[in-house]
C-alpha cells in the first residue's frame, strides 16, 4: 500500500470508535423507528409488517395532534424567550466578574449535580396546596385559603425555565467570554455611553451565543415530556406526551414511531436552518 493511501486512510481508522458508536447507537434505532412508522396497529394488537401509510395520515391530519405540535413549540417559543431574558443579565454578570468566575460557574453547575424529575417534582413542595408558598400565604394572613398554583401551563413554562436557564447562560456566557472587554472601553473613550456601548458593540457580538443558547433550549422544551406530566393538567400535554401515550400506554409502536419522527422533522428543519445562517460552532462551544 502506497503512502498517499495511508494517509488517506488513515483519518477514518482514527474516526471508526466514533463512527461506530454513532451507528450503532443512533442510526441503526432511528432506521427502526422509520420502519416502525410503516407498520400497520391491528385491532387484536398485534403490529402488521408492511409499508402502510395509515399512521401518517393519522398524524398529519389529524388536528389533535396538528393543535398539540403547536402549543408544543409555543411554548417552547415563550420558555426560550424567558430563558434569554432571565439568563443573558446572569451570564454578562459572570463574565465581567473579577475575581469569583470559577465560583460563579461551579453554582451554575450545581442543578446538573441533580436529578432532572427530582429538580421538576421539587416544585410540588413549593407551590402545592400545602407547599411552601401557600404555607406562608397561609400563615400570614394574605389568603384565607391555599391557592392552586400547580398543573397548568405557567407551571409547565416554570418547570422548563427552571430546568433550561443554565444552558441559555453557558452559551451567552462563552459568546460574552470571547469578546474583549477593551472594545467597550474603546468605545466609551470614543463618546459612547456604558449603555450605548453594550448596545452597539457587546450586544452584537454576543448574539451568536445568544442564538445558540436559544436553539438549544428550544429543542429541548419542545421534546420534553416529564414537565408537563408532573407539573401539566389534562389539557397542558406537549407533543413528547403523545408519543409517550401511544408508545408506553396503548403500545401503539407503529403511531408513536411516526409522531416521534414528526416532532423530529420540526425540530430538525430547525437545527438546519440555525446551522444555515450560524453554523454548529457555536452550539458546541456552549456545550463544551
Amino acid at each position: 500500500m502506497s503512502v498517499e493511501a495511508r494517509e488517506r486512510r488513515q483519518p477514518w481508522i482514527l474516526l471508526s470508535p466514533a463512527l461506530t458508536a454513532i451507528t450503532l447507537l443512533l442510526f441503526i434505532p432511528l432506521l427502526f423507528i422509520v420502519v416502525y412508522s410503516f407498520w400497520l396497529r391491528t385491532a387484536t394488537g398485534a403490529d402488521l409488517a408492511g409499508f402502510y401509510l395509515d399512521n401518517w395520515s393519522e398524524a398529519l391530519s389529524d388536528p389533535f395532534y396538528r393543535d398539540i405540535l403547536l402549543s408544543t413549540l409555543r411554548i417552547a417559543a415563550i420558555t426560550t424567550a424567558v430563558c434569554a431574558m432571565m439568563g443573558y443579565p446572569a451570564a454578562y454578570f459572570i463574565a465581567r466578574s473579577r475575581g469569583n468566575k470559577a465560583l460563579l460557574l461551579l453554582l451554575l453547575m450545581l442543578p446538573f449535580w441533580i436529578s432532572y424529575i427530582i429538580r421538576t417534582m421539587s416544585w410540588i413542595n413549593i407551590l402545592g396546596v400545602s407547599g411552601a408558598v401557600n404555607w406562608t400565604l397561609v400563615n400570614l394572613g394574605l389568603v384565607s385559603e391555599p391557592i392552586q398554583m400547580l398543573y397548568n401551563e405557567t407551571t409547565v413554562i416554570l418547570g422548563l425555565v427552571h430546568f433550561l436557564l443554565p444552558f441559555m447562560v453557558l452559551n451567552v456566557y462563552v459568546a460574552l467570554e470571547g469578546i474583549d472587554i477593551s472594545l467597550e472601553d474603546a468605545a466609551c473613550s470614543l463618546g459612547s455611553t456604558r449603555w450605548q456601548a453594550f448596545r452597539e458593540v457587546t450586544l452584537p457580538l454576543s448574539l451568536p451565543g445568544l442564538a445558540a443558547g436559544g436553539l438549544l433550549c428550544f429543542v429541548l422544551s419542545a421534546g420534553t415530556y416529564i414537565t408537563p406530566l408532573v407539573l401539566g393538567g389534562p389539557t397542558d400535554a406537549m407533543f413528547a406526551n403523545l408519543v409517550f401515550e401511544a408508545i408506553i400506554t396503548q403500545l401503539n409502536w407503529p403511531l408513536g414511531s411516526a409522531l416521534s419522527l414528526m416532532l423530529l422533522a420540526v425540530l430538525g428543519a430547525l437545527v438546519l436552518i440555525y446551522n444555515h445562517y450560524l453554523g454548529m460552532g457555536q452550539l458546541m462551544k456552549g456545550l463544551g
